[in-house]
């Protein structure tokens, strides 16, 4: 069975984006700077906490009324990158899926449509002032996109269990030993490369797939950031919806490459196995959400 965590967080992954210093203008680079050198740097945990705790007045505060200035932070071969949260616009961007996400009377009651209204105009509003903006960060809820394994290689993969969860670098900080940390980061050049490959031999082998859609999506997203940047795969709060023996065997990253290279070869058969435990793997984290 799972870990039960003391801390309530979601069940989300992320896909991170950390840019050079040198990719911000200033006075933002000076800002980043600066708090490259807090040692009270807060974790995503903190993120979450202070999201959830918008929720509880009444009426509930959907997206933050200022953004926020914290960010994730690590060296990468002496090159100090920063990863903003922009928590205000991923949250007008998270606001804007809820409709596809829950039913319509449970979603009026947890934010009622006067006040989505009123989001939603805030957000065209400042969007027409800032039409370049984009997240650093991507979340997704109860999974890992399978596109997003498409980033990463199994090499990168780096496991940390619970008992030794206190190796885990300032960006992790927050919460030591509280639960596993499973990651994967890779060069930005790297990412790039392997979304071009992918997405040769998806378009030859699947034609019009969601998932060349999704990858083409994310591709175009990887364009807009510094090539020396570095992208982080983080499964974040789903370490505590499985067991650690599960986390264990998750190997994800290989599945994904092995089922591309398949389809590269025309190795129908080895692309469906590959497929099928990618498919057994994540139906049983995803069907966590429906359960008492």
């Amino acid at each position: 069975m799972p870990k039960v965590s003391s801390v309530t967080v979601p069940y989300a992954s992320y896909l991170r984006v950390y840019e050079p210093l040198a990719a911000f203008p200033e006075p933002e680079r000076a800002h980043w700077e600066r708090y490259a050198r807090r040692r009270d740097r807060p974790s995503y945990q903190d993120e979450l906490r202070r999201s959830l705790a918008d929720l509880v007045p009444t009426p509930p505060v959907p997206v933050p009324v200022h953004e926020s200035g914290d960010a994730f932070v690590v060296e990468v071969d002496g090159v100090l990158c920063v990863c903003p949260w922009r928590t205000r616009l991923r949250g007008w961007q998270a606001l804007g899926t809820l409709a596809e996400q829950l039913p319509t009377p449970v979603l009026d009651a947890v934010l009622p449509p006067v006040l989505r209204r009123q989001t939603a105009a805030d957000y065209e509003r400042w969007l027409a002032r800032n039409p370049d903006a984009r997240p650093w960060i991507r979340t997704s809820t109860w999974q890992v996109p399978l596109h997003w394994f498409v980033l990463v290689s199994d090499q990168e993969r780096d496991y940390d269990r619970a008992d030794r969860a206190d190796k885990a670098d300032e960006a992790d900080k927050g919460e030591p030993g509280a639960a596993p940390v499973l990651r994967y980061r890779t060069p930005m050049v790297e990412a790039r490369r392997r979304v071009a490959r992918g997405l040769k031999t998806l378009r030859e082998a699947l034609d019009e797939a969601l998932v060349v859609e999704r990858l083409v999506d994310v591709g175009r997203w990887l364009e807009e950031f510094h090539p020396r940047s570095l992208v982080e795969l983080d499964y974040g709060g789903l370490v505590h919806a499985v067991s650690e023996e599960e986390l264990e065997e998750d190997h994800s990253a290989a599945d994904v490459a092995e089922g591309i290279e398949a389809l590269r070869t025309g190795d129908d058969e080895g692309a469906g196995e590959a497929y099928a435990r990618l498919v057994e793997r994540w139906r049983a984290v995803r069907d966590l959400q429906f359960a008492n």
